[in-house]
């Protein structure tokens, strides 16, 4: 069946699913097959469950007529959300980068649907099934998209554009992500600026923060492009702006310039001067596309951040920042720098492994363990396998899991403290919290 035909079965389905116990009725269920499992050996458990039609990946004919037959259920997704994105004249909006691109995109979400139908990015479905799944969720009446790519190897962000076929795109940032599958920090900025290729090729627009040099850097060269950064520069090219950090609770302020009403200030819930460029990336696609400039500020300031990522939680006498989502060794820095700038008396320090890093674990690890000590706190606690190889001073509590950790977390004392929780997702910290 080819990708017209297997369109014609995903429109008459009320949408997909690839998971068995999340089927929904007249859903299409879509058995991918991976290296060690195979999703199309449920197709009648799906149909039992209430799916009008399955998709599997086999040679075989099926007995039953509502279990559809591809050669390779991967690409037959992927195509299939290609030909489901060539069905809308709308600008599409590409999102990656090494840190930050989970919370820009919500951001901008934000401020889009304040004045657009927009669909964007749910979770972290950014890779190469959760791209596909992401445009054919997209509904008819969409006028904007936002989609987000994430990437662990070079190539990947060009596949995921070719899915996408985006109209404009960014980047976040180039940092310390995934240096093992990148190959090092120049193979992640090789991989991450694939993007701004694609867009090249395709006559797409590039959004460029420039305090990012690495991306001043990567963009050169392109003739279609915003440029933006902090400060009050006049040119028509760059969007205008400055920082503030309320010092009771750690919140960024960003104030921004307004044809209508001069400069706006947005409180924002989130913490640290490292989401300043979130926010600015967020207002400068807002102004683009001529979002009211009163509802990027409402937009942004109805935003609270979720699911351990920046989370600020205060607690009876103490607050905690919970980040415990993802880390590599640029958020780390980032987040340890932050915690520099809270109010509180006594300030702990929890950190976990960073993952992916390879030949560059050691050092990196010993190395943020390094910059988190030269902040003086009044505890550093480091937990899991890679930083329990690194030599830190006896004063250092190390534990070899989240499990372990809470024990002492739970009896220590945390009256007027600020507690910073970071690690990768595979750490679990944020179990540590009630």
């Amino acid at each position: 069946m080819n990708t017209e035909e297997l369109y014609s079965i995903f429109k008459v389905c009320a949408q997909i699913s690839t998971d068995t116990r999340k089927i929904s009725q007249d859903c299409l269920f879509w058995g991918l097959k991976g290296q060690s499992f195979d999703g199309g050996n449920f197709c009648e458990q799906a149909l039992q469950a209430g799916a009008k039609y399955a998709i599997r990946q086999s040679e075989l004919p099926s007995e039953s007529e509502n279990i559809i037959h591809v050669t390779d259920s991967l690409l037959a997704l992927q195509d299939l959300a290609r030909f489901h994105r060539r069905k809308f004249g709308i600008p599409i909006l590409a999102i990656t980068g090494s840190n930050g691109k989970t919370t820009t995109k919500e951001l901008i979400s934000n401020v889009l649907s304040a004045h657009y139908k927009t669909h964007s990015t749910t979770g972290n479905f950014n890779n190469h099934i959760g791209v596909p799944l992401t445009l054919l969720a997209m509904p008819e009446d969409t006028e904007i998209a936002v989609i987000e790519m994430g990437a662990n190897h070079q190539g990947e962000i060009m596949e995921l554009s070719k899915i996408t076929e985006p109209t404009c795109g960014l980047i976040t940032n180039i940092g310390l992500a995934h240096l093992e599958g990148f190959g090092g920090v120049e193979g992640v900025k090789k991989g991450k600026s694939e993007l701004y290729k694609y867009l090249a090729d395709n006559d797409g627009l590039i959004f460029v923060n420039m305090d990012e040099p690495e991306l001043a850097e990567i963009s050169e060269g392109f003739n279609k492009k915003i440029l933006y950064k902090r400060g009050f520069e006049q040119s028509r090219e760059f969007f205008s702006s400055h920082v503030e950090i309320e010092s009771s609770e750690g919140f960024l302020n960003v104030s921004f310039n307004s044809t209508v009403y001069g400069r706006i200030t947005v409180a924002s819930h989130l913490v640290g001067e490292y989401n300043f460029n979130n926010i600015m990336t967020a207002i400068v696609i807002g102004q683009y596309f001529k979002v009211p400039d009163l509802l990027i500020k409402q937009a942004i300031e109805n935003y609270f951040p979720s699911n351990n990522r920046s989370q600020y939680i205060k607690m009876e006498g103490y607050n905690v920042i919970l980040d415990a989502y993802n880390a590599n060794p640029s958020s780390m820095a980032q987040a340890i720098l932050n915690i520099k700038s809270q109010g509180a008396n006594r300030k702990i320090i929890i950190l976990g492994d960073m993952f992916e890093l390879g030949e560059f674990s050691f050092d990196e690890h010993q190395r943020i363990a390094k910059l988190a000590l030269d902040t003086n706190p009044n505890q550093l606690v480091l937990v899991g396998e890679e930083f329990e190889k690194i030599k830190v001073p006896e004063i250092v509590l190390k534990f070899v899991d989240a499990e372990k950790l809470k024990i002492w977390y739970t009896n220590l004392d945390k009256s007027n403290s600020s507690i910073l929780i970071k690690g990768s997702r595979g750490m679990k910290l944020e179990s540590i919290l009630d």
